[in-house]
C-alpha cells in the first residue's frame, strides 16, 4: 500500500469539508472534465492549457502530475495524510472509494474519492522532523515515500497513534540528512519554521508556563492580566480585562490547555462556560496547544460571540502580531526574526 498527502485548500478552507463529508475533494477551480477519460498525462497538460491559459508550461504540467494520481494511481486501501492548516494538527485516513467524477457538483468539488478517517487531530509533536519535512511539501496531493514514512506511520496505527519511538525519528533524521533529493523550493519553509518555534515554545513554556506567554500576549494587545499559580486553578488560567484597570469588557476567562498528546474535549470547553458565569466574565478564551474534537469545534461557533478558541495557528498568529511589543524576558525565551520569502502558489 501507498501512503500519499492531500491538502485541502491552500489556507485550509476545505478542512472541515474534507472530515464531515468524508472525502478527499480536488480544489481546482473550474475543471468540470473527467480526469479518468483523460488518455496522458500529456493530454491532461493540454486540458489545462484550454481551462487554465494563463499559467505557463510548467506550471500545469506541475499540477497534471497532482491531478493524475488522484484519479488514476491512488487506490482503496492506500493511507492519505491530510495535514491541518487551520490547527496545525495531522489527520491520517484511509482511501475507501474510487476516483468520482460528478459534474453536477458545485464549483471545484466535482472531484472525489470516500475516506475513512483513522484519526483526527494528531499533534505534529509527534512525528518525527523528517516526516513533518514530507508533510510540509509545495504540493496538494503528493506520494510520501521518503525515509520509510509509509511503514514508521503504520507503525504509529498499530501503537495507538503514540508518538514515534526515538529510535524511528533517528533512523528518519539519518536518512533526511544523506537525501540529496530534499531541496528548499520543495519545502514550505514557513511549516518548517512554524515546526522550529513550536519545539521552542514546548521547551521553554511547557505545562502551566504557557499560560504564561498566553499572558505577555494579551497584555500585549491591551489587556490586564492575573495569571493563576501552577496546581488547580478552578477552571481558569488566565482572568485578562481591559480598561486601565482592568475593569472594562470585555473581560475574559482564558483556560489554557498545554498537552501535547491530547485534543481538548467537549467537557472542558464546558468548564470554561461554568468558570465564566463563576467569575462574572461575559468573555471566554479557550487555548490548546493540541486542538479540539470536532464538537467542540462545533460547540465554539454557537458560541461565537461569547468564547473564542485559539489553536496553534491562532497562537502563533497572536504571537507575531504583537511580538515587538512582548516583554524583554519573554522575547529573550522565545528569540524570533521575521523573514521574507517568495510564496508558492503552485499548491
Amino acid at each position: 500500500m501507498t501512503t500519499w498527502m492531500v491538502r485541502a485548500g491552500q489556507h485550509g478552507e476545505y478542512e472541515a469539508q474534507f472530515i464531515e463529508d468524508k472525502k478527499l475533494l480536488l480544489t481546482w477551480d473550474g475543471l468540470c472534465s473527467n480526469l479518468a477519460q483523460v488518455p496522458s498525462r500529456e493530454a491532461l497538460v493540454d486540458l489545462l492549457g484550454q481551462r487554465y491559459p494563463q499559467d505557463s508550461l510548467g506550471r500545469r504540467r506541475n499540477h497534471a502530475s497532482q491531478l493524475e494520481p488522484f484519479a488514476k494511481v491512488m487506490q482503496k486501501g492506500d493511507w492519505v495524510v491530510l495535514p491541518r492548516k487551520t490547527d496545525r494538527t495531522i489527520c491520517i485516513g484511509k482511501i475507501t472509494g474510487d476516483y468520482v467524477f460528478d459534474a453536477t457538483a458545485s464549483d471545484p468539488f466535482y472531484h472525489s474519492r470516500a475516506v475513512e478517517w483513522l484519526v483526527e487531530g494528531l499533534p505534529r509533536e509527534h512525528f518525527g522532523q523528517d516526516l513533518l519535512h514530507s508533510f510540509g511539501a509545495f504540493m496538494t496531493v503528493c506520494k510520501i515515500e521518503r525515509n520509510g514514512a509509509d511503514a514508521r506511520i503504520r507503525a504509529m496505527a498499530a501503537n495507538n497513534w503514540k508518538p514515534e519511538t526515538l529510535a524511528a525519528q533517528a533512523a528518519g533524521s539519518a536518512e533526511l540528512a544523506d537525501d540529496t533529493r530534499v531541496v528548499a523550493g520543495a519545502l514550505n519553509l514557513s511549516e518548517a519554521g512554524q515546526d522550529q518555534i513550536a519545539s521552542v515554545v514546548m521547551a521553554r513554556f511547557a505545562g502551566h508556563d504557557l499560560a504564561r506567554l498566553v499572558a505577555a500576549i494579551l497584555q500585549a494587545q491591551g489587556y490586564h492580566t492575573s495569571v493563576s499559580t501552577p496546581g488547580p486553578d478552578g477552571g481558569v488560567d488566565i482572568l485578562a480585562g481591559s480598561g486601565a484597570l482592568g475593569f472594562a469588557e470585555p473581560r475574559l476567562c482564558v483556560q489554557v490547555k498545554s498537552h501535547v498528546q491530547k485534543t481538548a474535549d467537549l467537557a472542558e470547553f464546558t468548564k470554561l462556560e461554568d468558570t465564566m458565569k463563576t467569575f462574572g466574565s461575559t468573555h471566554g478564551l479557550f487555548v490548546s496547544w493540541a486542538g479540539y474534537a470536532s464538537n467542540v469545534t462545533a460547540a465554539a461557533r454557537k458560541r461565537f460571540f461569547s468564547i473564542r478558541l485559539w489553536s496553534q495557528t491562532d497562537l502563533f498568529a497572536a504571537l507575531f502580531d504583537v511580538y515587538d511589543k512582548l516583554p524583554s524576558d519573554i522575547r529573550a525565551e522565545l528569540p524570533l526574526t521575521r523573514v521574507w520569502t517568495v510564496e508558492h502558489t503552485d499548491s
